[in-house]
């Protein structure tokens, strides 16, 4: 793909792994965009932007500014705004545009999973399944577990979240990968009744539901917004690549 800019959306383990890949190939040009929502980043190879567009207008002003070729949207499976928007800005500019999203989890014998189609019906369910609750949702949208004030909440993130938050509510700041034992040490010590988690897919932080597995704690699974239709995808970065060069090959007169 020598001559190409390759504009990755990114903010995931998968995208800093494919603009380490693609860094490595003669000729193309690699840029990462962050969202800026963590102070301090995982840092990917090469170049690095960060900061919002301003929606797909803004979107498609840069891929225009700055000569873009192919945009891969390798953000996380909930971020559901950004993937929209770049699907608004491809087709306004023609960019090609592909898709990185990692499988998503799936239950397996002994869980006692609920699946939530929202954090708002993620918090409607736990009154009914326990009083210490460990949230692992992200610092965003804790909102909607702010009237719970009879239940007790540990609260996982990567940085602080701010207001409103529960009125019993402590807060742990850890970055994944963690282990199962770990993870299961965890529960012992808080107690935890019932675990609260989005549908992320990956490894780095599936410990937590094996552990929650084998205590026989019950895990409320957000489910996962719809990707947009009609976008490319892979599952890993060997298969972005693959998308990566047949897109290539389409632009070849």
């Amino acid at each position: 793909m020598p001559g190409t800019h390759i504009l990755v959306l990114g903010g995931t383990a998968e995208a800093r792994q494919l603009a380490a890949e693609l860094g490595g190939l003669p000729g193309t040009r690699v840029t990462t965009s962050l969202a800026g929502r963590v102070a301090r980043p995982r840092t990917p190879v090469g170049e690095v932007r960060i900061g919002g567009f301003g929606g797909p207008e803004g979107l498609a002003e840069w891929l225009r500014e700055h000569r873009v070729d192919v945009v891969v949207d390798a953000t996380h499976p909930f971020a559901a705004t950004i993937s929209a928007n770049a699907v608004a800005a491809a087709a306004a500019t023609g960019t090609a545009l592909v898709a990185l999203r990692r499988p998503g989890w799936h239950a397996r014998p002994g869980d006692r999973w609920h699946d939530a189609a929202s954090l708002a019906d993620a918090a409607a369910q736990l009154p009914a399944l326990g009083r210490r609750v460990f949230l692992t949702t992200g610092r965003l949208g804790l909102a909607a577990f702010a009237d719970l004030g009879q239940l007790r909440f540990l609260v996982r993130s990567v940085e602080a979240p701010g207001p409103p938050l529960p009125r019993h509510t402590s807060v742990i700041l850890e970055r994944g990968p963690f282990t199962v034992d770990g993870e299961r040490e965890l529960l012992r010590t808080h107690r935890i009744d019932v675990l609260v988690t989005k549908d992320s897919g990956g490894p780095a932080t599936a410990a937590k539901l094996t552990a929650a597995r084998e205590l026989s704690v019950p895990v409320v699974v957000v489910r996962r917004p719809p990707a947009p239709d009609g976008v490319p995808t892979a599952e890993d970065v060997p298969g972005v690549l693959a998308l990566l060069s047949r897109a290539a090959a389409d632009r070849c007169p």
